[in-house]
Order: structure tokens, then C-alpha cells, then sequence
């Protein structure tokens, strides 16, 4: 294990002593918009599981997403909101049993390794290290820590992935969106401003989208549009517009164009269930799914995940 780089992440170790009989582990998931790390103890194996499950500690930080704010800085942000957790929970490193990251950008084995690789140099070699992609933490936060299933997110970024018992996995979707995560909140928000462009300049019909949105952001014509998109593209920056969008749909049928009613994105206006709609027609074609919202969040998930995985390396080692 080695010492942070910029030394002080880790300072509050100094001052707790080191934890003789509380292991605990670290659930993280990191999209886009937000990353959260759970600090959990471990639980002795009970079916079911302890409702509420025991939370010590949790930690917010920002983009964790190496895609969108780059490799140095999605790092940082990992670390920290680890770092945070434990301060928190009044742990330190040397009590953790497993770390399970699951990180949106994670989409290769090349992905795992690089992010496994530098955990190592983190947390001690006692540590089970385990890194999977934000949709899997998703998943298993709703079925509380198995992989089976399929799971449908549609956030700033969307994606669909799911896993057979017998351990198969498949996925569609998030390639982010220079590649296409239609129907999702970047997506959706994306083409609304361009719709108002298109308005702006005589390509497209006049609809309630362009006030909406430039009162929301404070902009006195379209034109100020290009400066303001430009100035930080951030995908979760833009996604942000969606509740304005959902509302302008629900308000003005001429606002509607095709993505608006892609998918389950964000529960934007309780008035307006997408997501009872896409399970609809999910269910058309596969009356065999159960849809299921989730009770707990991802880094939850995430948790429980490194959970089952420690707990069946810890039988089988036995």
C-alpha cells in the first residue's frame, strides 16, 4: 500500500485507532452526475438480510466518470469520497475487508484491470478488490447484492444490462453521447436545445421549449445558447434541463419530439409516469419480468456486491 500522492487525503488515519472488531466494507458507485461511497459493516450470512441494513457511513462527491472529466481528475474524486467514508465511520484502511467500485466509464476488461491496479496501490493487501461497471450496482440494488437480472438506467447517460443465472452477461447502450445514449437525460436535453435553435433560426416550429429554457438558465435570447453550452459541456450540466423539458412536453404537445418519450428517464414530474410506460411495453414482450424499484441506492448495491463476492472467497478459501 502506498501513501496517497498528495498526502493529506489519508491524514485522519493518524488520529483513529486502528478498529479490532469491526471489519466493514466500501460500496462506491460513480456515474456522471454524482459519486457516492457507502461504509457498511460486514454482516454475518443471514437470509434475509437485516432490514434496515446497518449503514456507518455515507459520502458524496462529483463526476467519478473518466470519460467526461478525464482519468487524473475521476481518481481524485474516487479516493476522496473513500476517504471520506471511512473518516466518517471512524474507520481506517486497515479495517476494510472488500472495496467494490462500480464506476460508470467502466466498459472493458482493460477498464477493470487499470482501476484494480491502482486500488492495489491504495488499500492493503488484505483487501478484496472487486470493480464493476455503475449498472451493475444498480442491479444489485435491487435484488440486494445477486447478479441476476436485467437492469434499465436512464439518467444523465443510459444503459441496459443484465446477467443469466448461470453467469452470462450482455449490455446495451452506454457509449456515451457522441456515440448514442438516446433516451437519456443528456440525450433528451441535447435535442431539445437544438430544437430551439432550429426554432431560432426558421428550421423548426416555435414551442414553449425556448421560454422554458432560457429562463431557466438566465439567457435573454437563443443566441446566448452556443456561448452558454460551450462554456462547460458537461454532460450532467445538460441533463440537468430535463425536468424543464418533461414539463414543456406535458404542457404543449408541440414541444414533444421523439427522444422525450424514449425510455424511463429520471422521474422528472410525478405527473407524468415514464417509467410505468416503458415497463408496459417491456412487459408486452416479456410477461415473465418483474419490475422491481429499487429500496436502496446503488452504492448500496455496490456494497452488498462486494459482500457476496467476499463472503463466497472467504468460504471457499476455508
Amino acid at each position: 500500500m502506498k501513501r496517497y500522492r498528495n498526502g493529506e487525503i489519508w491524514d485522519f488515519e493518524h488520529e483513529i485507532a486502528v478498529p479490532g472488531d469491526r471489519p466493514v466494507i466500501l460500496g462506491l458507485d460513480g456515474g456522471t452526475t454524482s459519486t457516492v461511497c457507502i461504509c457498511m459493516p460486514v454482516l454475518p450470512v443471514s437470509n434475509p438480510l437485516p432490514d434496515p441494513l446497518p449503514v456507518l457511513a455515507r459520502a458524496v462527491a462529483g463526476c467519478s466518470n473518466h470519460n467526461s472529466v478525464g482519468e487524473t481528475a475521476a481518481r481524485e474524486t474516487l479516493e476522496q469520497v473513500m476517504a471520506d467514508a471511512l473518516s466518517k465511520s471512524g474507520s481506517n484502511r486497515s479495517a476494510v475487508q472488500a472495496v467494490c467500485l462500480a464506476v460508470s466509464g467502466v466498459n472493458h476488461p482493460t477498464d477493470e484491470q487499470r482501476i484494480l491496479n491502482w486500488l492495489r496501490d491504495i488499500f492493503p493487501s488484505h483487501v478484496k478488490l472487486y470493480v464493476q461497471n455503475d449498472a451493475v450496482a444498480a442491479l444489485a440494488s435491487g435484488t440486494m447484492g445477486k447478479l441476476h437480472g436485467c437492469v434499465l438506467i436512464a439518467g444523465t447517460g443510459t444503459i441496459a444490462y443484465g446477467f443469466t443465472e448461470d453467469g452470462r452477461e450482455a449490455r446495451a447502450a452506454g457509449a456515451g453521447p457522441i456515440l448514442g445514449d438516446w433516451g437519456s437525460g443528456y440525450g433528451i436535453a441535447a435535442q431539445a436545445l437544438t430544437a430551439v435553435v432550429r426554432a431560432h433560426d426558421g428550421r423548426g416550429p416555435e414551442t414553449s421549449l425556448t421560454r422554458s429554457i432560457l429562463r431557466t438558465l438566465g439567457l435573454r435570447s437563443p443566441d446566448e445558447l452556443i456561448g452558454w453550452t460551450y462554456a462547460d459541456p458537461s454532460w450532467a450540466r445538460i441533463a440537468a434541463l430535463v425536468p424543464v423539458i418533461v414539463s414543456c412536453a406535458e404542457e404543449d404537445g408541440n414541444a414533444s419530439f421523439p427522444l422525450v418519450m424514449v425510455g424511463g428517464v429520471l422521474e422528472a414530474n410525478k405527473r407524468w409516469d415514464i417509467g410505468k410506460q416503458v415497463v408496459s411495453c417491456i412487459s408486452r414482450d416479456y410477461p415473465g419480468a418483474l419490475p422491481i424499484r429499487p429500496k436502496v441506492e446503488p452504492a448500496v448495491g455496490a456494497a452488498l456486491l462486494g459482500w457476496n463476492f467476499f463472503m463466497k472467497e472467504t468460504y471457499k478459501e476455508a
